[in-house]
Order: C-alpha cells, then structure tokens, then sequence
C-alpha cells in the first residue's frame, strides 16, 4: 500500500493552480473538468503519480470558499533552505504566516506558508 493523493477543495481553481505551480514549483499533473457532477479535478505534485503522492485540488462550480474546520493540520514539504523558500514564496506574493526557524523544543528548521484558500503548508528543511 501507500498514499496516493490528499485532496483539498479549492474555491478558485486558477488561483490555486497558479500557487502551487508558481509559488511552490510543482507540475500540474492532470485536470479533469466532470461537466455532470459540475466540478473540476487538478492533480499537482513534484513528481509523476506513479513515483509519489500529489494533492488533489477539487474545484466544486460555483463554491467560492470553504471553511476549513479544526481538523485539518497541514501539508508538509521538504526544502533545501527554509529561509530561501520563505523569501521566493513572499516574491511571488505568497503568505508566510510563521518564518523559517527552529522549532520550539527542537532543532528542525521549518516555516509556514498558507495557499489561497488558507490551507497551511509546512517547509521542513533538509538535514545537512
């Protein structure tokens, strides 16, 4: 077994396709447009399907927002430089909602950023 996708509901399709090609660097994979259920599916990621998970970005016609709830925590992403990715995020008119550093009670690098819709993504950088 292993993980194929996580799905997140998006409420405008291009502006999320544009963050996460254009901000964060993935590949839109595939989309879909399912004109009978009225929604569009946009599968991204760093690398093909068959290699590694990727998200799913569901756009549902007409449902400009979502409320994101309690239960969701966030999308994790190894970077080479946390710092570096924070500053080309920002460049790129992204939101960075916790800046690069350690983590408290540890010694990992991370920062946060938040794509369109507020959905929270992590940048774990590497260990030398």
């Amino acid at each position: 077994m292993r993980i194929l996708h996580a799905m997140l509901r998006v409420g405008d399709l291009d502006r999320s396709l544009a963050f996460y090609t254009e901000v964060l660097g993935m590949r839109l994979l595939r989309r879909n447009d399912y004109p009978d259920g009225k929604f569009t599916l946009a599968f991204v990621g760093y690398q093909d399907e068959k290699e590694g998970a990727v998200l799913e970005l569901t756009y549902n016609w007409g449902v400009e927002k979502y409320d994101l709830g309690a239960g969701y925590g966030h999308i994790a992403i190894e970077v080479d430089d946390a710092y570096r990715a924070c500053e080309m995020v920002k460049q790129k008119g992204g939101s960075v909602i916790r800046e690069a550093g350690p983590m408290k009670h540890g010694a990992t690098v991370i920062a946060f950023v938040a794509d369109p819709d507020g959905y929270r993504i992590e940048f774990i950088q590497k260990k030398s």
